[in-house]
């Protein structure tokens, strides 16, 4: 693609990115050697050179690690920086005090940020996760807050997920990366039949985020995202689909621009107010956005 995206896509809202200083907040998850790409530290000096460039004029920053000091860092950082939005933090969906503990977030610096809460579920060894009453009592609560939900799960997650979602019908969930599509299995697997059943349940959005680095290999091309991106757009339909970078992870596979671009190309056969909802509106409804 060779047109400029800023010019052609002005107001962009990117839905998903991380940021982190490894010194406050370890990263333990990054392996020096496999990921040395993002092993450093990611700060919003780093990112909005490279977001402004593209045409992103608003962001949500994401957790990265389940600890009680990381949200109130990023909801500080958003306090002083116009381009981040929101804040999808995080907390101990089991304790007892969720509610507390969410307005104790809101009133800090920076508090009004927050507008969602996300845990690391594709890392829970306990396939019912979900289904835990402490842990489902935990999510009820964010709901209760007003709150948006990220769902972290992997493909084989997503049953869960969806009883999660069907039996909380006045949240709103918001799938991260689209499930994690198994790339490399025919037909990707059991994820098309199960993202279909997520996407059936109204109060559902997904971001188009983090598939690059779900293929296997470097060397990836816009062919292989294709059958991902198409089936998403066909079982939620663009008016429930968001951008994503995944920056600084995305740099595992992919620069920011480039993977802008390409998901510009994915997008082209759209009309201009379907590529509209992807690239802003959906952002700014599922995490009430105030606007850019």
């Amino acid at each position: 693609m060779t047109a400029d995206v800023a010019v052609q896509r002005p107001g962009i809202i990117d839905a998903h990115h991380h940021l982190w200083v490894r010194a406050r907040h370890p990263q333990p998850w990054i392996d020096p050697h496999t990921m040395a790409a993002i092993d450093d530290d990611f700060t919003p000096v780093d990112l909005a050179p490279t977001a402004r460039a593209v045409g992103v004029t608003q962001t949500v920053v994401v957790q990265t690690v389940a600890v009680r000091t990381e949200t109130p860092e990023l909801l500080g950082i958003a306090a002083d920086d116009p381009l981040i939005g929101g804040v999808v933090g995080w907390v101990d969906l089991t304790a007892d005090d969720v509610g507390d503990r969410l307005d104790r977030l809101r009133a800090a610096r920076g508090g009004q940020r927050l507008v969602g809460i996300r845990h690391l579920v594709q890392s829970e060894p306990d396939p019912s996760y979900l289904d835990r009453p402490d842990v489902r009592r935990g999510i009820a609560a964010v709901g209760a807050a007003g709150l948006a939900f990220d769902l972290l799960v992997r493909d084989h997650q997503l049953p869960a997920a969806t009883r999660l979602v069907r039996d909380l019908p006045q949240m709103r969930f918001v799938l991260d990366h689209l499930g994690r599509p198994p790339f490399g299995h025919a037909g990707l697997g059991d994820w098309p039949r199960d993202l279909r059943a997520l996407a059936a349940e109204p109060n559902t959005t997904a971001k188009l985020s983090g598939l690059v680095t779900e293929v296997d290999g470097p060397s990836w091309t816009t062919a292989e995202l294709r059958p991902a991106v198409e089936h998403a757009l066909d079982v939620f339909g663009p008016d429930r689909l968001m951008f994503g970078s995944d920056w600084p992870v995305c740099l595992l596979a992919t620069s920011y621009t480039r993977w802008v671009e390409v998901l510009a190309d994915l997008l082209d056969p759209l009309r201009d107010d379907e590529r509209a909802a992807i690239w802003r509106q959906t952002a700014r409804r599922a995490y009430r956005l105030s606007a850019s």
